[in-house]
């Protein structure tokens, strides 16, 4: 079962207040029904969606509903479900937030709507169950997606959205427009928006535990980086050391530097850090990080010279 349907079914069980409820069903009439003035018909193919809007219908206007089953002709997906009305459609359609009372749709019930966060939130629901869809947090990336067919409920959607700054826009498709929101923390606070309690548990536990991780790594890899950057830097110190060994002679080198250099061929793999902390130890004199950096520059600085001059 996909975490979407797994919050559809979350939610769907979920008892509200009467007219609550009513903003639901009017998402979902709104963004998943065919309608005129004589039937109204409904789509889902979740058995617990298509329960919770009958239900819903049933609360609010107590009218004879019909339910249908019915094969889906893609091999690919089951059996969808058909909510059909044919009692009361008008009222039920200008109750609903659907149609105004000259029996045109209404674009956009924001001023019904907005004055009431719960009732958001309740619209909110409506759209996700008719609508919605939300990746699972275990996948690569986080999504949560609405697909509307039309422009002007697609920006209402997103406004309503966007009042909870979750950061929601609006993408053209083939097949009408995408609502979408891809912040991983926005998703979660969506989650809580419309109540889906078990959801948000599950949504966080992963996005933490992804959190960390991707952490771990950050710090794994950047742990791996200063390795690399001490071998680099250690080997180019040995080079120089060698170089002078074989074409100028030790004894070339000031006490200063011969000292770093006689701890460097001891020790070739610490870092600047470790070789300061073992002559402090081993010789009772304090050297920083920053005087050994400065010795072996002298030393860079005395190769450099030799090779120009070899060269010349």
């Amino acid at each position: 079962m996909s975490f979407t349907t797994n919050i559809k079914n979350e939610i769907s069980k979920i008892e509200g207040e009467n007219k609550n409820n009513l903003y639901e069903l009017s998402a979902f009439i709104r963004n998943n029904g065919y309608f005129d003035n004589n039937i109204i018909e409904l789509n889902t193919e979740n058995a617990t969606v298509a329960k919770r809007i009958y239900s819903l219908i049933k609360e609010i206007f107590d009218i004879k509903i019909e339910i249908l089953q019915r094969k889906n002709n893609s091999f690919s997906k089951n059996s969808f479900y058909v909510i059909k009305i044919e009692d009361l459609v008008l009222d039920i359609l200008k109750k609903a937030l659907v149609v105004d009372d000259n029996n045109k749709k209404i674009e956009r019930p924001l001023l019904v709507v907005s004055s009431n966060e719960d009732a958001i939130r309740s619209y909110l629901s409506g759209v996700f169950l008719s609508k919605g869809s939300v990746n699972d947090p275990k996948t690569s990336r986080y999504h949560l997606e609405f697909l509307i067919e039309e422009l002007e409920e697609a920006n209402y959607v997103s406004d309503l959205l966007n009042y909870f700054d979750l950061n929601s826009k609006v993408l053209n498709r083939d097949k009408g427009y995408m609502v979408y929101v891809k912040e991983a923390e926005k998703i979660g606070d969506f989650l809580r928006i419309i109540n889906a309690s078990n959801g948000v548990m599950y949504f966080e536990d992963i996005r933490i535990y992804r959190d960390h991780k991707n952490m771990t790594n950050r710090l794994n890899n950047c742990e791996q980086a200063n390795i690399e950057r001490i071998i680099e830097t250690a080997n180019k110190q040995i080079e120089d050391i060698n170089y002078v060994k074989e074409n100028l002679g030790i004894d070339i080198l000031d006490s200063k530097v011969l000292e770093v250099v006689e701890y460097r061929i001891k020790y070739p793999d610490a870092s600047l850090q470790e070789l300061s902390d073992i002559i402090a130890f081993e010789t009772g004199k304090e050297i920083s990080k920053s005087g050994l950096n400065h010795r072996f520059r002298k030393l860079r600085e005395l190769v450099r010279k030799a090779i120009e001059l070899e060269n010349k």
